[in-house]
């Protein structure tokens, strides 16, 4: 079982308004946003822990890539 110490994959992206929005994908319902990204990752550190409070952290998965496709 993975330590609490083991590290979070945070995907980070922008939207139109430019607020920065940080999902978490090993934590169902772990995300957050902000309009920097300084503050954005204290945000992240914050809602992990709260994640984390809700229940034990699910199995390890290996982070592989991030890719975008474009559909014409």
């Amino acid at each position: 079982m993975a330590k609490r110490s083991d590290p979070f994959t945070v995907i980070v992206e922008q939207d139109e308004e430019g607020y920065y929005v940080a999902n978490v994908p090993e934590l169902r319902g772990c995300h957050t946003q902000a309009k920097s990204l300084d503050v954005l990752m204290k945000r992240v550190t914050e809602v992990i822990t709260l994640c984390l409070a809700d229940g034990p952290r699910p199995p390890r998965r290996t982070f592989i890539a991030v890719q975008q496709v474009q559909v014409a």
